[in-house]
């Protein structure tokens, strides 16, 4: 009975309206999966702004690579080394960037709420107007981050050294 039943209201979704108004999936347009680059070689590669959510950089070479714009939100970085990238306006919300090598990169309003960014280095890099409104940072790095922070985010309004709490 319960076979027929359920037989019935499929022949009708296929036959009617009833599966699209009442089931309805996302479009896939929509939907897009994760990319993984972890391990890769990518040095001087270009992601201006593309559209990266939860993609997979871990243990990546990233020197020199070209994220200006783009949407790295939810991403993970851990282990990946990021010197001399362009990162300008980029959006790292919610990214995992662990131990990340940041080292003479331009992270000129970039986006890092919420981001983890424990035991990553930053050394001559240019922070004018990013904003780590609640990114987890050890406090050295806060402390060297503060020494050189100015600027307010072009697309937040969050100003730099408010977000890393600097005195």
């Amino acid at each position: 009975m319960i076979i027929r039943w359920l037989a019935t209201i499929l022949l009708l979704c296929i036959t009617s309206w009833l599966c699209i108004t009442s089931w309805s999936l996302p479009a896939l347009a929509d939907w897009t999966m994760p990319m993984s680059f972890s391990n890769a070689e990518l040095k001087g590669h270009d992601f201006s702004g593309q559209e990266l959510q939860g993609s997979e950089f871990s243990n990546a070479n990233l020197e020199g690579s070209n994220f200006r714009d783009a949407d790295v939100r939810g991403a993970v970085f851990s282990a990946s080394v990021l010197t001399l990238a362009d990162l300008h306006g980029a959006d790292f919300t919610n990214a995992l960037a662990d131990q990340a090598k940041f080292d003479g990169s331009d992270l000129g309003n970039a986006n890092f709420t919420e981001a983890i960014l424990l035991r990553s280095t930053f050394v001559d890099t240019n922070i004018t107007g990013a904003d780590f409104t609640d990114a987890i940072l050890d406090g050295s790095q806060i402390k060297e981050l503060c020494a050189r922070a100015d600027g307010i985010n072009a697309k937040t309004q969050v100003n730099t050294r408010e977000s890393l709490g600097c005195r």
